[in-house]
């Protein structure tokens, strides 16, 4: 059985995440994903929205994932290889520095992000949308209506719509 190990957040899940977690899939027989914690985020300097347990539930459900445990930091990494003996881990692009050590002990992949997404694109959106509302509260609903179709009108116009 050909086991790959792979990391992430998965903080706002999205088709981004799913396309990493079938990919990372496609290289062996078993996926172990490590979720990381809240604190390790933290030393990272990322906040979630969802604590860890969320994430972890929504991440064990992924069909491509056969196993789950708590990330909690960049130091564990060799004891996990030990522990889980992967083929190969699977890492973003965007980490290729942290990861790019651990040649020394398994094969290591990078996979790019999928284009057009990120959870910190996700998250500028739900606060322009925020700020957004805010602003048509104080208009009437006549001029709300009108803006409301043109921002539908420019959405609908981009590749790609989140």
């Amino acid at each position: 059985m050909r086991t790959v190990l792979t990391y992430g957040s998965f903080d706002l899940f999205h088709i981004g995440h799913l396309n990493f977690l079938q990919k990372a899939r496609d290289f062996g027989d078993r996926l172990v994903v490590g979720v990381t914690t809240d604190e390790f985020d933290l030393l990272k300097g990322k906040v979630d929205l969802f604590n860890y347990e969320e994430r972890a539930k929504v991440v064990e459900s992924i069909k491509y994932v056969d196993e789950i445990f708590p990330a909690k930091g960049w130091e564990e990494k060799i004891e996990d290889i030990e522990k889980y003996k992967p083929h190969v881990i699977v890492a973003s692009e965007e980490w290729r520095e942290k990861y790019e050590p651990l040649r020394k002990l398994c094969r290591v992949e990078f996979l790019p992000r999928t284009q057009g997404i990120s959870s910190s694109r996700l998250r500028h959106l739900l606060n322009a949308i925020e700020e957004l509302t805010a602003t048509l509260e104080s208009l009437p609903i006549n001029e709300r209506q009108e803006i409301l179709t043109l921002i539908r009108e420019k959405l609908h116009s981009v590749d790609r719509v989140i």
